[in-house]
């Protein structure tokens, strides 16, 4: 099948004729309509019924049109890809993200890829909500503890644990406080956590499981603006351990143990349907080995 014919005859069904469609496209009328005859004879089938003002789909080009339209453009990415250079990667990659990633990860993670592949003009927008890869034009996006999905395949490259931190000069709860009468501490908490809740840590020196009983005295929605509160001696606070390390590597920070609770995962996914094109490979890939071997270097200098 010559794909410059389906082409073609996607912009005439898009269009609604080959007049519309010669105008947007800038091709010769009668270009257009000798290819998707040429299309037809190949197929077998009639695919638009012409008529003196009007243009209607047939069956047969509905069921083509529908089937084939979405990979259109994923086809002609993908020969402008082989075109320049046997699958080098370039071109644009749309990306999305969430906040708290594109605040203490994307410029360094952005500047490394960059540097790795210069023909690739990234570009990222920093959102919170679902996007839909298709609908938001979207070629890879970075998602927290992913929903299983069907429409979607990738990798997991970060595993990041809460944390207990605190300033160095909060006095820790004592171990043996009675159970009816335990011992609270200031706590910076997230917003809408209840006023009653428990933090369950491991301690990283003894091993052992502890409890403790925050009292809050602010409540805040970012883990950011909680770490910097903490920071400023406002109070404890459970925040990734992610974006405590440096802090706790100067001292600025203390550690009250590792939460109990599940790490969170953080993906990089792109649509399963779609063909893989090298510059969403190469995203791919580079992202996941960029935070095995920072994992890496914060395990030797933290561990």
């Amino acid at each position: 099948m010559d794909l410059h014919a389906l082409a073609d005859f996607h912009l005439v069904a898009t269009h609604g004729g080959f007049g519309r469609a010669s105008r947007a496209s800038g091709q010769p009328k009668a270009t257009l309509s000798r290819r998707v005859r040429e299309l037809e004879k190949s197929l077998g089938v009639r695919l638009i019924e012409r008529g003196s003002r009007t243009l209607r789909l047939t069956d047969e080009g509905v069921a083509l049109h529908a089937r084939t339209g979405s990979h259109m453009g994923e086809i002609a990415e993908a020969l402008q890809d082989v075109r320049a250079g046997l699958g080098r990667p370039s071109g644009r990659l749309r990306v999305s993200v969430p906040l708290l990633f594109a605040q203490t990860s994307l410029g360094a993670v952005a500047a490394a890829f960059l540097a790795a592949f210069p023909e690739v003009l990234l570009e990222v927008t920093t959102d919170d909500r679902f996007v839909d890869l298709v609908a938001d034009e979207v070629d890879a996006v970075i998602r927290v503890n992913p929903r299983p999905d069907s429409e979607l395949v990738g990798r997991c490259f970060l595993r990041n644990r809460l944390m207990l931190v605190a300033p160095p000069g909060l006095p820790r709860p004592a171990v043996d406080a009675q159970p009816d009468r335990p011992d609270r501490f200031p706590a910076v908490m997230r917003t809408g956590a209840s006023h009653d809740e428990t933090w369950r840590v491991i301690d990283e020196e003894t091993g052992l499981e502890r409890v403790f009983h925050p009292q809050a005295v602010l409540r805040l929605a970012s883990p950011l603006s909680m770490r910097d509160a903490v920071l400023g001696g406002a109070g404890a606070a459970m925040i990734p351990r992610t974006i405590a390390v440096d802090a706790l590597a100067s001292g600025r920070l203390v550690s009250w143990g590792l939460s109990t609770a599940v790490a969170t995962e953080i993906w990089v996914l792109h649509a399963s349907h779609r063909l893989v094109s090298p510059k969403v490979s190469a995203f791919v890939a580079f992202v996941c080995d960029y935070f095995s071997e920072d994992a890496h270097r914060d395990a030797l200098s933290h561990g």
